[in-house]
């Protein structure tokens, strides 16, 4: 009797994995008919065996997602009304099935985001409010912030938060932190992009040519920085002057009793006071003394040196600003600081020590062109000053010309307006003409006062 049950499971297992073979078998050979259909993007054609695999082996291959999107995204694109509503909610089907079949390949942030997303672009075919889809984004950003990083989603994420506060269903603080929690993704991402494209930066200034796989990554790195510049403007603009210095003093006079133990609120409300330009008021003196009392950090010096900044006490507003550098332990934070630091001695005409700083932010993160541009900027208002001749004077703007092409050959996100700016100051540098006239062509020219450089003329 023993001897019979034994030969009866054998006998089933066999059966069993004959099944499951002849299964495998058909849903390889209908993903190879799909894959190819897909290939070809004859979507239609790919549709009955794409759903066929998709049915029978839905563990099979990651390819049943990869390409049963596309397949759905050709489908919503041609169909209308009930059918396309149809192909949103099977492609919406389609990815959480991969999250459950695939889950270590499937981001959760990513594809919720992508959820939220194809439902705010179908929202009044899907009859979806601004608080439907807001709360989507937010349970999307709260499931998993790290894998959230598609620039449209974070931007129609707060610009659904903006037409919420407008419609008087959010308040201002919501707003404002909402805020915050955007820009500092967007921060975070362009620094990691920042960082991967700084090393192939290094890599070509050393004079090696980037392998195929290299030139491939860096037009991935700079699209997607490009992207994150775009709608950081976007954001800006979208949240316009609702945070004004009228809104957000009262703001955080308010909530300053109950927060002024808590350091991230301090530094935001510091921090957005500062953007707005809100120094002024008693308010931002309270918030940074508070804020940098309770965390000394990189962030409250700089603070207090804006404190000292306004109060006309310069060489102890430096002093903060340095203390902000040497405190700051992330070199493309510590590029961001000796950026800003430029920009204000640059604002203050002291154009060498401007320099300096401009120098070490592109040290440390040599993938941003802005202080190439501040520095062409800086050069371009000194040639009268730092000429001693007219062609002198004019050959100033080769040396302008050249840090604005320096600018558009690291930065994606300046390259046509750097471009712009280099041929423009070309047109104010001596012509073949004026070299012809002055003789000296090929010689050096040395440029004095702050600037201290040379320039070799042309040669004609």
């Amino acid at each position: 009797m023993k001897t019979r049950i034994t030969l009866l499971l054998t006998l089933l297992f066999f059966v069993g994995n004959v099944s499951f073979a002849q299964q495998d078998e058909e849903c390889m050979t209908k993903l190879s008919i799909f894959h190819e259909y897909v290939k070809a993007k004859n979507f239609d054609a790919a549709y009955q065996p794409w759903m066929d695999v998709r049915n029978k082996c839905p563990k099979y291959n990651t390819a049943i997602y990869i390409d049963g999107e596309k397949i759905l995204d050709d489908k919503i694109e041609k169909a209308s009304g009930a059918e396309k509503v149809n192909y949103i909610n099977d492609l919406l089907k389609l990815w959480d099935e991969r999250a459950v079949n695939f889950p270590s390949k499937t981001a959760k942030g990513e594809y919720a985001a992508q959820a939220c997303q194809l439902m705010y672009d179908n929202r009044q075919l899907l009859n979806k409010s601004d608080s439907d889809l807001y709360e989507c984004f937010n349970a999307a950003y709260q499931l998993d912030k790290e894998t959230f990083t598609n620039p449209q989603s974070l931007y129609t994420y707060f610009s659904l938060m903006v037409d919420l506060y407008d419609a008087g269903k959010k308040p201002a603080a919501d707003l404002f932190n909402k805020y915050d929690d955007v820009v500092e993704k967007v921060e975070d991402e362009v620094k990691n992009y920042s960082e991967n494209l700084n090393n192939l930066v290094a890599k070509e200034d050393a004079g090696t040519a980037l392998t195929n796989k290299e030139e491939k990554f860096k037009r991935y790195y700079e699209s997607y920085l490009s992207a994150y510049d775009q709608i950081s403007g976007s954001i800006d603009q979208k949240l316009g002057d609702r945070a004004n210095c009228e809104n957000l003093i009262p703001l955080y006079q308010k909530g300053f009793e109950a927060n002024k133990g808590n350091a991230l609120w301090l530094q935001r409300a510091a921090g957005k006071m500062s953007e707005k330009d809100c120094t002024d008021d008693p308010l931002f003196f309270k918030l940074v003394h508070a804020y940098h009392g309770l965390s000394p950090s990189a962030k409250s010096a700089y603070y207090l040196g804006i404190l000292k900044d306004k109060e006309g006490k310069i060489s102890e507003a430096i002093s903060f600003y340095e203390e902000a550098i040497k405190l700051e332990t992330d070199n493309f934070r510590k590029a961001d600081l000796n950026n800003k630091i430029g920009l204000k001695l640059k604002g203050r005409g002291n154009y060498g020590r401007a320099r300096s700083f401009f120098r070490e932010a592109l040290r440390l993160n040599p993938s941003n062109g802005r202080p190439y541009l501040s520095i062409a900027g800086m050069y371009a208002s000194s040639a009268n000053d730092c000429g001693d001749t007219n062609f002198n004077k004019r050959a100033v703007f080769w040396l302008a010309a050249d840090e604005a092409r320096q600018a558009a050959r690291v930065d994606p996100t300046l390259r046509s307006a750097a471009a712009q700016t280099a041929e423009n100051y070309m047109s104010k540098a001596p012509t073949k003409a004026d070299i012809f006239s002055a003789g000296n062509s090929g010689q050096v020219v040395k440029i004095g006062c702050w600037i201290g450089a040379s320039v070799t003329v042309p040669k004609i």
